[in-house]
């Protein structure tokens, strides 16, 4: 069977696919492929392990043909994805939940530590030969989507900074609170009352500008917010708006609205951190990710039902 792979993923997952007597291929060039390019490459294949930016629609699936048995996203997301066309052509969707869960929630608390002590501007301080902070125990951290990832990051907030823990998900988590003596509360209420905002939402319509300029007007003046989930889950116009008023501290984000762009005049205050959607970026997670992603594709040629698929 033909299995296409729309850019190089680690080695972990590519073996795992070579290995398994499929034909394999690869799109050779290290970049996200065209659009037309892409369409062209689908055709005539069973199974196809897709990026972010890969869109699977109704004229994908038409161009790969009926043979084709599943979607593998090389993401934890899958807004890529239109899951009702999919489900009309019976093709399966797969994403890699829980790969990079600790990644994420390390680069969480890189960027909180860059923003609060202010870090970039201590560095270009230094470098200049004219040689502040604060601590973080007591402070609370507010989360806004408690997923895998969402409690990753509470657990270091709780045990390992000394800090409280405030969050809002759809779903009321209790034994979460017991263990980590986190509070539950509205969106609302952890925007006002947090000096940490950590968002971990899925980019959904319900989530897309999840922080606007009323949410931003919520927070404390003193307030710090920080993104490694999707970047439409913030309206960054309003953001750069909130942030040259000194409306909130700052900001740090991994994942921007109009990815690889920045919201204009984004990159020149100096009261944000910026990393390029490098939150997962460590071997141990992308060989997690693409093991997980190509192990749902074999078991999927095999006829099996793999257990990371969504929708």
């Amino acid at each position: 069977m033909k299995i296409f792979v729309t850019r190089k993923i680690s080695a972990a997952g590519l073996n795992l696919l070579k290995t398994s007597g499929h034909a394999v291929r690869t799109y050779p060039r290290d970049r996200v492929i065209l659009r037309k390019e892409l369409l062209k490459r689908v055709r005539g294949c069973d199974a196809v392990l897709t990026m972010l930016n890969d869109r699977v629609d109704e004229e994908f699936l038409l161009a790969a043909g009926p043979q084709l048995k599943i979607v593998a996203n090389y993401a934890v997301g899958y807004d890529n994805f239109d899951l009702a066309k999919m489900k009309k052509h019976s093709v399966l969707a797969a994403n890699t939940p829980g790969a990079l869960n600790e990644a994420v929630a390390e680069h969480t608390f890189a960027l909180l530590m860059a923003v609060a002590r202010r870090i970039p501007e201590s560095d270009r301080f230094a470098r200049s030969g004219k040689f502040k902070g604060w601590a973080l125990e007591g402070k609370t951290m507010g989360i806004l989507g408690l997923g895998r990832i969402g409690i990753s990051v509470a657990r270091k907030a709780a045990k390992g900074m000394g800090m409280k823990v405030m969050y809002h998900d759809v779903k009321r988590n209790e034994d979460f609170e017991k263990e980590y003596g986190a509070v539950f509360d509205s969106a609302e209420n952890v925007l006002k009352k947090s000096d940490f905002i950590s968002l971990h939402v899925p980019l959904l319509p319900a989530t897309r500008h999840l922080i606007d300029a009323r949410k931003l007007k919520m927070m404390k003046k003193t307030a710090y917010l920080i993104n490694t989930s999707r970047g439409p889950v913030i309206d960054e116009k309003a953001l750069v708006a909130a942030l040259k008023r000194r409306q909130i501290a700052g900001a740090a984000l991994d994942v921007y609205e109009f990815e690889p762009k920045l919201a204009p005049g984004l990159a020149k205050l100096d009261n944000v951190v910026l990393t390029p959607h490098t939150a997962s970026a460590t071997k141990e997670a992308r060989d997690a990710m693409a093991a997980l992603a190509a192990r749902a594709i074999l078991e999927a040629l095999e006829g099996k039902k793999p257990a990371n698929l969504v929708g």
